[in-house]
């Protein structure tokens, strides 16, 4: 790629350890060449004035700059992915992948999906039960596309599928544009568990069998919970032949730290009794 506007010049040893695709890479990349080159002009001056002080490093900045410029980013999202900490996030989250899905597929797959996601969006509504968070989702499809990243589109929520004469409703159906292939999201309000993986990999099967057409890529399931610990995640993993990632979710700081506090209503009603007697 010929940089005739002022670039960012990175080493590319650093511009490596970024989370960015290879075929990002590629197209940065000079043959024969130490540094990698990121074309300033692929966003607005408002952008950069903003981004300059926000950023100290060149890296990080030419690795913001694409991101902005491929997700189309306004001046505010920008600055709000800076203090979410996108860029640990983007392609953190824990998956089989590279076990799973063909060479080429794999590091797209991987690079489509983050760790941690940030719902904060959804405020300080009651989000103690997974279809709370699913319906404020759903209310605010704009934010949560947003947060899921380029590629993804919103099929339905509690997706309703026939197996063998049983209902099944699957929390999220989405569809990536770039992956080719549907996109099973099941969410817990819980700390992850291992035996969840396996109930997700059934609602992948199912859907590779009664709604993925030839045309399609293998169904991929992400798995969002509260928190999780990352070497329960990754032993839940192996041996699973199903695309399948893990990530936590984050929502207002907020109401955490309120809810964290407040009676719970089991505590409240036995003192109720206990008053009564």
């Amino acid at each position: 790629m010929g940089c005739k506007s002022h670039c960012i010049q990175v080493p590319l040893a650093e511009l490596e350890l970024l989370p960015i695709s290879q075929a990002i890479l590629d197209q940065i990349k000079k043959p024969n060449e130490e540094f990698g080159q990121v074309p300033l002009d692929q966003i607005s001056w408002y952008h950069h004035i903003s981004l300059i002080p926000k950023v100290k490093s060149n890296t990080e900045r030419a690795f913001y700059i694409m991101e902005t410029a491929a997700n189309g980013w306004s001046r505010d999202v920008m600055l709000s992915q800076i203090t979410n900490g996108y860029i640990k996030a983007k392609g953190n989250a824990i998956t089989n992948f590279q076990d799973t899905l063909p060479a080429y597929q794999s590091d797209l797959a991987q690079y489509a999906f983050k760790d941690p996601y940030n719902f904060s969006f959804l405020g300080t509504v009651a989000l103690q039960h997974e279809l709370d968070i699913e319906k404020n989702l759903a209310q605010r499809i704009t934010n949560f596309l947003l947060e899921m990243g380029k590629g993804f589109a919103f099929i339905g929520r509690q997706y309703h599928l026939t197996v063998d004469g049983d209902d099944y409703y699957i929390d999220i159906l989405m569809y990536h544009l770039q992956l080719h292939c549907y996109v099973v999201v099941e969410l817990k309000a819980v700390e992850f568990v291992p035996e969840f993986v396996s109930k997700l990999n059934f609602y992948i099967s199912a859907v590779d069998e009664y709604v993925k057409t030839s045309e399609d890529k293998p169904t991929i399931g992400l798995l969002l919970c509260r928190s999780k610990s990352d070497t329960k995640a990754r032993f839940a993993l192996r041996g699973i032949t199903q695309p399948l990632g893990i990530a936590q979710y984050e929502t207002e700081k907020l109401f955490e730290d309120v809810a964290s506090v407040l009676p719970q209503i089991e505590n409240i009603e036995n003192q109720l009794e206990e008053d009564k007697e």
